[in-house]
């Protein structure tokens, strides 16, 4: 983890959110504003805590398993996404713990829940009942489908809205079943416009004095960025959708097999493509009237990236790096994820980072995201391992809401916290 050396202000000081979120979506908002300095503070039912929790693989005293080994072993989902949070516990179905709740909104900034639509409203703590309590607060919701958006279809995972947003029909080839893209990109495209969605909303609250609902889904935000791209009009034109590891309409573009891996290349201009034929002793190319300029090398990307390849295909993967590095062509090697995570680049400005388990230290080499954001007046990332289940009741009922030792037992006995 990074460390505030130089004991830097934080962007979010002074801002407390309440962290309703379970699973991925959710928790990987409240992540980045904890990264930036917000108070988060997770809430979870005792006895229904998040269920991340049981999320496999665990790291313990033993090291990494898959299997849990000992009560101190911990999932590796909530070592990652509760770093920099506190945690307490609450039963918001108990009239006592919704009470209780409702006291932690009166001093709190913002609230994040993805809950499925209409859950939040049902347990009375929904964005109308909130904010009749505290009208500064910021309230934001990260759904499926959209708050708003009550119906039969209203629970979401990330492949489902994979599915539905046209993504999977974008990648691999014509021919090929759709493509589920590895990494869950829903669950993660969600929560950073729900982070700038809350970070908008907290400025024009401090400017006005009122709070609002931000409402982001995970369809809306994965959708977005599909739609980003000119599919539908390529479509229209002729044109597949679906290229494979090339994309012609920017030849030459893609991915090209070397003696022993894979590597990137990128070289849409004129100056690009003529700096690649050299990479390839072959500037004859750019004398070639299928190559001579951007329509033609898009109209024969076929002969083009067949050309590539056979000139990858006949060196390994450094040699074809070193060669287009030299000419200056936009390229880079394929990498598995372990390594690239592992990058001393990446981990030096902390955008990745080494984890450690909060008793054991560092039990393994796991290497996790960090948070990509630098800034020169500010101390921005994870300084503090995920605590415990509850593990911050005595701070936040003591030392926030007064409660006193033996109310705060009281409530323990009787399974509010």
């Amino acid at each position: 983890m990074r460390t505030n050396t130089q004991q830097l202000p934080r962007p979010l000081e002074g801002v407390t959110v309440l962290d309703l979120t379970t699973a991925l979506a959710g928790p990987y908002a409240t992540l980045l504003l904890a990264g930036l300095g917000a108070r988060v503070i997770k809430i979870e039912n005792p006895r229904q805590p998040d269920t991340a929790r049981a999320n496999a693989p665990f790291v313990g005293r033993d090291g990494v398993s898959m299997v849990r080994q000992h009560a101190d072993d911990m999932s590796l989902a909530i070592m990652e996404r509760a770093r920099n949070k506190q945690s307490i516990t609450l039963n918001l179905k108990h009239p006592e713990g919704r009470a209780l709740f409702e006291r932690l909104v009166l001093l709190a900034d913002g609230v994040v829940e993805n809950y499925s639509a209409g859950t939040a409203d049902r347990l009375g703590i929904g964005y109308a009942a909130l904010s009749a309590l505290n009208p500064s607060l910021v309230y934001t919701s990260i759904s499926g489908f959209g708050a708003d958006q009550v119906s039969g279809q209203n629970k979401a995972m990330d492949t489902i809205v994979q599915a539905l947003s046209g993504l999977m029909m974008t990648s691999g080839r014509p021919e090929d079943p759709p493509v589920r893209v590895g990494v869950p990109f829903g669950d993660l495209a969600a929560p950073l416009y729900a982070v700038i969605g809350t970070l908008a909303a907290l400025m024009q609250a401090r400017l006005t004095g009122r709070g609002q609902h931000v409402d982001v889904s995970l369809l809306g935000a994965i959708t977005a960025m599909v739609a980003a791209e000119p599919f539908e009009l390529m479509r229209r034109a002729g044109q597949p959708v679906r290229t494979g590891n090339t994309m012609p309409r920017l030849a030459p573009f893609g991915i090209f097999a070397t003696r022993d891996g894979h590597v990137a290349i990128c070289a849409p201009t004129d100056g690009f493509s003529h700096s690649l034929f050299t990479a390839m002793n072959r500037p004859d190319l750019a004398a070639d009237p299928r190559f001579a300029g951007r329509d033609q090398r898009v109209r024969h990307h076929d002969d083009l990236h067949a050309e590539v390849e056979a000139w990858t295909r006949s060196v390994d993967t450094d040699t074809a790096v070193r060669a287009l590095e030299a000419a200056g062509v936009p390229s880079g090697r394929v990498r598995d994820p372990g390594e690239a995570a592992r990058d001393p680049r990446l981990l030096a400005r902390g955008e990745t980072e080494a984890i450690e388990h909060p008793r054991y230290g560092a039990v393994g080499d796991i290497v996790v995201g960090g948070l990509p954001i630098r800034m020169t007046g500010s101390f921005a990332g994870f300084d503090r391992p995920a605590p415990g289940l509850g593990e911050h009741n005595d701070d936040v009922y003591g030392d926030w809401l007064g409660l006193d030792g033996a109310q705060r037992a009281a409530l323990a006995a009787a399974g509010v916290i």
